[in-house]
């Protein structure tokens, strides 16, 4: 079985207010006219001005073009104080909480760096030993939004079985009928982004659907965790229209959902 898969571009959680003391940090210069000029899906520039490694991603403090400094996290990579780098596929966060760092960011923008900064040409990150690019793909740093990941070329997969069972397919062209039903789908997780507004996030494909269409995808949000490549049996209750903000919607989402290992 092929899959391909891209490095893809942002991790957010949205978790308001501190604990244990954290303390939040405003970029100097920053104004709320600078936060509306990076639109979401845009691009940031500027010089690292401070980086902090919290595996397998990066917090760094850029010094931007038009002077301000702007807090962003991206996927690990040796970035050193100085280096001009450019991130894209923002997306804007505020009042971040770390629980690692015990520090709350008041705005700060996710994203992937271009090509160039400790990164290959696909956005993948250089070889830093045997498991790194799996590692790196597993926690990767997405959002939970693109609704519909890249075909990731996906044999055909046996349906689960049951009374509630369908494909992929099958369930983008019942999606009306369903809402708010469960249901049980198997499939190959091609995208696994962990801690989402609580959640983690995983997209599954099985060889089903259309992806000139956007039916060959299916998004589920779960509190247990995968791998890329593994194959699963996702059982959960079936959304649809679900509008997360910062422009971020779902014509069809399992929400809830309960993973079980699968061959």
């Amino acid at each position: 079985m092929l899959l391909r898969f891209v490095v893809p571009a942002l991790l957010v959680l949205a978790v308001a207010g501190c604990t244990d003391g954290a303390s939040s940090d405003t970029p100097r210069g920053s104004s709320s006219r600078a936060a509306q000029a990076i639109v979401p899906g845009g691009t940031i520039t500027g010089t690292v001005r401070e980086r902090i490694p919290v595996g397998p991603y990066v917090y760094v403090r850029l010094e931007t073009n038009g002077g301000d400094d702007v807090w962003t996290a991206v996927n690990e990579a040796p970035l050193e104080v100085g280096d001009a780098i450019t991130v894209h596929n923002v997306m804007l966060m505020e009042q971040f909480q770390s629980q690692t760092l015990k520090r709350t960011f008041a705005r700060i923008y996710f994203g992937a760096l271009r090509p160039g900064a400790g990164q290959q040409a696909d956005g993948a990150l250089l070889d830093h030993g045997p498991s790194a690019a799996s590692d790196m793909a597993a926690s990767a740093m997405t959002s939970p939004g693109s609704p519909t990941a890249d075909d990731a070329k996906v044999g055909p997969v046996e349906k689960a079985t049951g009374p509630n069972a369908f494909a992929i397919a099958e369930l983008w062209a019942q999606k009306a009928q369903l809402a708010n039903k469960a249901v049980s789908v198997r499939g190959v997780v091609v995208k696994f982004t962990p801690s989402v507004m609580g959640k983690n996030w995983i997209h599954l494909q099985d060889g089903s659907g259309n992806a000139a269409r956007g039916t060959i995808d299916l998004t589920a949000t779960t509190a247990q965790t995968a791998a890329l490549g593994d194959t699963v049996v996702v059982t959960g209750t079936v959304r649809i229209n679900q509008d997360l903000g910062a422009g971020y919607r779902y014509a069809l989402l399992i929400d809830g959902a309960t993973l079980t290992p699968s061959r």
